[in-house]
């Protein structure tokens, strides 16, 4: 249902090899790269997440209540995704485990402060 998500920068540039590294990982990579905005996904693939300047040139704030969730394909892919997010500028918001049955879950903020997740279900 989601096409893709969007998250504000102030720093498109300092920011973006965050998700440089998180798209690689799950074997994605830029799809749109301008000045002022960067499209991670692929054409016809699963929801990308892109990063850009807000468009009225305020700067980028972090919704509170707001988080992006990127599927993971295995246990092992969610603990890497959590270390590659904390080894380009990110910070933990709660390690990999299970959180509930059938849930398994690792919790990242990237260099701007947007909080992300990476899970399996099952």
């Amino acid at each position: 249902m989601i096409g893709y998500v969007t998250l504000g920068t102030n720093d498109l540039q300092k920011n973006a090899p965050f998700y440089d590294a998180i798209a690689a990982e799950m074997g994605i990579k830029r799809m749109m790269d301008f000045e002022t905005f960067i499209a991670w996904g692929t054409p016809d693939g699963p929801a990308g997440v892109a990063l850009t300047m807000p468009f009225d040139g305020e700067p980028a704030t972090v919704g509170n209540g707001v988080m992006v969730a990127l599927q993971a394909k295995d246990k092992d892919q969610v603990h890497k995704l959590h270390e590659i997010a904390l080894a380009n500028g990110g910070t933990c918001e709660g390690k990999p485990g299970p959180r509930g049955e059938g849930f398994y879950a690792a919790y990242f903020r990237d260099p701007d402060g947007n909080k992300l997740n990476a899970f399996i279900m099952g």
